[in-house]
């Protein structure tokens, strides 16, 4: 059995169900679970001493979209995109995803989720939930090979072309959802458990505005029959909103996913930015958790505030959306919005976000083997370098990481007892080979016609 001894001048553990981090320790791994936290060196057949580590849980990243969001990538930038300064969704993401799988072949599809899979490790994740088409299965072999920790998340829809016209109103062709259901079932029996089960599904409905009633309630039917984790995207605009209030009776899509049984401990909730203090107290009482990704609406001028969804009492965790797949910058983003939002230094504390990508996202999709540094957890670890001149001088780790820290200072990352990321590099393949082809086919796309008529 391979042995691995990580030294931390500061390590975080828990203790009495609180954070606490210890000073000058050793994190010993044994194959694919930590053995041991001790402050004495221990005996290990691969040695890592480096000071000024800060060794932390593998960080748990539940929603990021490698490939939408790679298309949208420096195009979708100072309003450019937006129709009307409406959402992207249905101007570029749905329609330029869906067109741009049919032309791509599966060898360029794998160089994108390679792509994205290489900037997820350098920006610290060593788990990620990933809400994908369903036409890019390539997603897992990527994950696969290189390592990570993978909950794919193939989309299901009741209409996979929707298009919004001029005014906004979303319109819709088609009905993809029992199709859609099935290609689920294929890819959960060709993938669930692989690689020692680091190869995981979610059940991935899109949005409360593409599914319709009959393939929500199937979605969570066999969902709950597997034991799989549930996530969609809730109130992610104000059209989405309009949109659910006039289908379906004046409900808002809060209220619609609980008509459905949907809003339930097992739901992941991505966004939930259009949602009222009503729609946050409904979730709370049903135990669903809301996915935060602030910088994506940032860049919108929107405010997406962590501290908004968490003082209303629900479980809150961060993710990165595929905006920028730094998940230490996207801590700092939830900090800094959720105190601007409440005029409140002492909102979004440090230690309540670090929680939100290690502890709290692992109870959500119900892993207590990870999330955590304790004998017999699984060996997923995220060593930061606070080292670095704009993180000293330095007095508490968990300020510094969540207000100064970004990828840059991503030192080693280990999933399963292997080594990935090691000196901000990753290990098992050729970073710029990566980059290069899946820079490549992302282009084939933007210089198709519709793209280029969408993202000027």
């Amino acid at each position: 059995m391979s042995t691995t001894a990580i030294f931390g001048s500061y390590v975080l553990v828990r203790r009495d169900g609180a954070q606490e981090v210890l000073r000058d320790h050793w994190v010993l791994v044994e194959g694919r679970r930590i053995a041991a936290v001790t402050p004495s060196r221990p005996e290990a057949a691969e040695i890592h001493d480096r000071p000024g580590r800060f060794v932390l849980p593998g960080l748990l990243n539940l929603h990021n979209h490698c490939f939408s969001e790679a298309v949208a990538r420096s195009h979708t930038e100072d309003g450019h995109g937006r129709e009307g300064g409406r959402s992207i969704v249905y101007t570029v993401l749905l329609p330029l995803t869906k067109t741009g799988l049919a032309v791509l072949s599966p060898q360029e599809r794998l160089a994108i989720a390679r792509l994205g899979i290489l900037q997820l490790l350098k920006g610290g994740a060593a788990t990620v939930m990933e809400p994908f088409r369903n036409g890019l299965p390539e997603m897992f072999e990527a994950a696969e090979a290189m390592g990570l920790r993978f909950y794919g998340a193939p989309y299901l829809f009741s209409t996979a072309d929707a298009k919004a016209g001029p005014d906004g109103t979303v319109r819709y062709a088609g009905d993809d959802g029992a199709a859609d259901l099935a290609t689920w079932n294929a890819l959960h029996a060709r993938w669930e458990g692989r690689a020692e089960g680091r190869i995981r599904l979610a059940m991935s409905p899109h949005a409360t505005d593409t599914c319709a009633p009959d393939l929500l309630r199937a979605c969570a039917a066999r969902a709950r029959e597997l034991g799989v984790p549930i996530t969609t995207h809730l109130a992610q605009s104000e059209d989405e909103v309009a949109t659910i209030r006039a289908r379906h009776g004046g409900r808002t899509p809060a209220e619609y996913l609980d008509w459905l049984g949907l809003l339930a401990p097992d739901l992941l909730a991505a966004h939930c930015i259009a949602s009222t203090d009503d729609d946050l107290r409904l979730m709370a009482a049903r135990g669903a958790s809301v996915l935060n990704c602030p910088r994506v609406f940032a860049r919108a001028g929107r405010t997406a505030a962590f501290g908004r969804f968490a003082e209303h009492g629900i479980r809150t965790l961060v993710g990165t959306d595929g905006y920028n797949m730094d998940l230490l910058a996207e801590l700092n983003a939830a900090s800094l919005i959720s105190k601007v939002v409440s005029g409140r230094a002492e909102i979004a504390a440090s230690p309540a976000l670090i929680d939100a990508v290690t502890w709290e996202a692992a109870a959500a999709i119900r892993r207590p083997d990870l999330g955590v540094i304790a004998p017999g957890a699984a060996a997923d670890l995220t060593v930061v370098d606070l080292t670095h001149p704009h993180l000293q001088p330095l007095r508490e780790p968990r300020r510094a990481l969540v207000a100064l820290a970004n990828r840059a200072n991503v030192d080693q990352v280990m999933v399963d007892g292997r080594l990935l990321i090691d000196r901000g590099a990753y290990l098992h393949g050729d970073e710029a080979a990566i980059v290069q082809a899946g820079a490549a086919a992302i282009e084939r796309i933007w210089d198709l016609p519709e793209a280029r008529a969408a993202l000027t």
